[in-house]
């Protein structure tokens, strides 16, 4: 999710983003601001680069798809960190068949309570909730 965000805050090459993120002095200095960075992924890498390569080849696509089930929502006012969340969701349930959709919408419902307003959390939960319904596999 924070690399999905770093590609919306920034757009840069997805691959560039992934060397430049866990080139070691760099990684160094990120665990220096979270604690989710004190170790260097190991197996989940695999995961990570494909969630990151995807969501930026996706994006404009993973964009319409929360413009459509934002009801009530202008997708402008929309928080980077909510888009971040949902387009990670909505890959995983597109594009990554092994990940059940459950699985997604918790997991994105979790990081929104962490890094988003409380209101957003419902939001996310009903936009990923309906998206599962009507568009994944």
């Amino acid at each position: 999710m924070r690399f999905c965000f770093m590609l919306s805050e920034n757009p840069t090459d997805p691959d560039e983003l992934l060397k430049t993120m866990f080139e070691e002095e760099h990684y160094k200095t990120l665990a220096q601001e979270d604690e989710l960075f004190a170790e260097r992924p190991g197996g989940q890498m695999e995961y990570i680069s494909r969630v990151v390569r995807g969501v930026g080849e996706h994006s404009a696509e993973l964009d319409g798809y929360i413009e459509k089930y934002s009801v009530g929502w202008d997708f402008s006012r929309i928080s980077r960190t909510a888009l971040s969340i949902m387009k990670t969701a909505m890959f995983e349930m597109m594009y990554m068949p092994e990940i059940p959709n459950g699985v997604s919408i918790n997991e994105a419902v979790e990081l929104a309570k962490k890094y988003d307003e409380p209101d957003t959390v419902p939001f996310i939960n009903g936009v990923l909730g309906t998206f599962a319904k009507e568009e994944a596999i």
